[in-house]
C-alpha cells in the first residue's frame, strides 16, 4: 500500500472549507483508492498548514491513476491558485 499525504498553506485561511470540499470530491475516484481524509486546521490546536490530505492507495499504479484522472486535474486547477505552499510525502505502508 502507498500512503499519500499532502499539506498546504493557503493565501487566505478562510478558503480552507472550499479547499476541503474540492478535495473531498475526489473520494472513490479510481479503483485502488482505499481511503481519503481531508483535515483543516482547528483553532487553538497547533498547525503549520491549513489543509492536509491523508490518502491510501492499494499500489503505485492506483496512485498514478489518481494523479492523472481528469477530475483530480480539475480540482488541482481549482485550488492551485489558493495555495502558497504544498508539501507531499508518499511512502510504502
Amino acid at each position: 500500500m502507498i500512503r499519500h499525504i499532502v499539506m498546504w498553506t493557503l493565501n487566505d485561511p478562510a478558503d480552507a472549507l472550499y479547499f476541503k470540499a474540492q478535495l473531498d470530491s475526489c473520494k472513490d475516484l479510481v479503483p485502488g483508492l482505499l481511503s481519503l481524509e481531508v483535515g483543516i486546521a482547528t483553532l487553538d490546536l497547533e498547525a503549520n498548514c491549513h489543509v492536509v490530505l491523508n490518502s491510501t492507495f492499494s499500489d503505485k499504479a492506483a496512485l498514478d491513476a489518481y494523479q492523472v484522472h481528469p477530475h483530480h486535474k480539475e480540482v488541482g486547477s481549482n485550488v492551485g491558485k489558493l495555495r502558497c505552499t504544498r508539501h507531499v510525502l508518499d511512502y510504502v505502508v
